[in-house]
């Protein structure tokens, strides 16, 4: 491995790492914060509407890193597979990082934007409620993924 290729990687290894802290951070920490302000201030100052248009703000905010990490993920992995180092969970894992973080910051974002602007009653809808659900659950699809690619390099690394 090259010099050049061996500092690309460590500084790829270390963005991983902070992708996956950044999200972990915002759905571990920021969310329960935001959504029990009543906590912090001793009564309820903000509405749950209120609560999860600040907390969409912090998720539109994640999801320019999310998409750059989609960009660096595919450059670096496809550079990878161009040089004949294949390895299928690399190739999975790079796959449903590509997927999941399209679909959280090109679909499930917009979609839960476009029902905030609608108004309180719409965020209480069956609709919202599934589709943030499927949020949820394409956001740990995204982080498992990256934590499974941050392993595989990191083992490639130690090699």
């Amino acid at each position: 491995m090259s010099k050049i290729f061996r500092f690309v990687t460590m500084f790829y290894v270390i963005f991983l790492a902070s992708v996956m802290g950044a999200s972990l951070y915002a759905g571990a920490v920021v969310a329960p914060v935001i959504f029990n302000t009543e906590d912090v201030f001793g009564e309820a100052i903000l509405s749950h509407f209120q609560e999860g248009m600040i907390m969409t703000e912090n998720f539109i905010r994640l999801s320019y890193v999310i998409t750059l990490s989609i960009v660096t993920v595919a450059f670096y992995e496809g550079y990878r597979y161009k040089k004949g180092e294949r390895d299928v969970i690399a190739q999975i894992a790079t796959l449903l990082i590509i997927c999941s973080g399209l679909l959280f910051s090109y679909y499930y974002m917009p979609d839960i934007l476009v029902m905030q602007q609608a108004g309180p009653q719409m965020t209480q809808s069956e609709a919202f409620a599934n589709t943030h659900i499927a949020s949820e659950i394409d956001f740990k699809v995204f982080v498992f993924s990256i934590l499974v690619l941050l392993v595989r390099n990191l083992q490639r690394a130690l090699r």
